[in-house]
């Protein structure tokens, strides 16, 4: 079998504050690209879309350009830039560094639910 999906063509977009994640749907893998524009923050930009207090994705990613900070639920922080692939269990918080726009892949799966209304 083989599946091909273009990411400029995505199954769905999300638009939140300072951000917007496309998704393409294939067989097996939940692939997002996310774009998140200085200023964003998960708990300002994208808590009250969740109904969370912390995101509660997994993620494991791949920074394509800016940088992001994440503090585990624990106050455990890290900070990723560009072609650096990192896990990051549910239960953050993360926001962008500096005045350029962060983008990253992720291929966890679970942004097929991120920034899904609930309810």
């Amino acid at each position: 079998m083989t599946e091909i999906k273009s990411i400029e063509k995505p199954d769905d977009r999300r638009d939140f504050p300072n951000g917007h994640l496309e998704v393409v749907n294939l067989t097996g893998l939940v692939f997002g690209k996310a774009t998140f524009e200085p200023g964003w923050r998960w708990t300002e930009s994208v808590k009250d879309i969740a109904g969370t207090d912390l995101c509660e994705v997994h993620h494991n990613g791949y920074v394509v350009q800016g940088r992001m900070r994440m503090r585990t639920r624990d106050g455990a922080e890290s900070e990723v830039g560009p072609g650096d692939v990192f896990v990051l269990a549910p239960g953050h918080d993360a926001w962008v560094v500096g005045d350029e726009a962060c983008v990253m892949f992720d291929f966890a799966g679970g942004m097929g639910e991120y920034a899904k209304a609930t309810g």
